[in-house]
């Protein structure tokens, strides 16, 4: 009996070059947060209305946001690194993810008033 293809759809080869991209993380440097968004520190450039998955590392739970890039420009630069500052805005984050961030953020203000 001949090997069946086990995939549920025909794959169609490409005669010419069909483009396509990665996604990867990449570490950034969180300096501001709140419930809906978020300002941080990368050293690459991000494209303003672009969408990306973002994970969060908030104490001892790490949760992961769709952001939109809302604004981005060089913040320090010396011989051999740039320093971009990025706006996040979080589009439609979950209840769980919301309730992650707001616990995080009620912690950590907690902490600086020594309560």
């Amino acid at each position: 009996m001949p090997d069946r293809d086990k995939r549920d759809a025909e794959r169609v080869p490409m005669l010419g070059e069909l483009h396509g991209e990665v996604m990867v993380y990449q570490p950034m440097l969180v300096r501001e947060i709140c419930r809906t968004g978020a300002t941080a520190e990368t050293r690459f450039p991000l494209q303003i209305d672009s969408l990306h998955d973002i994970r969060l590392a908030l104490g001892d739970r790490s949760v992961v946001v769709k952001s939109r890039v809302v604004h981005s420009h060089v913040s320090d630069m010396d011989q051999d690194t740039v320093v971009y500052r990025t706006g996040l805005e979080f589009i439609e984050p979950s209840p769980p993810v919301v309730a992650a961030i707001v616990e995080f953020l009620e912690s950590v203000k907690a902490n600086r008033s020594g309560v």
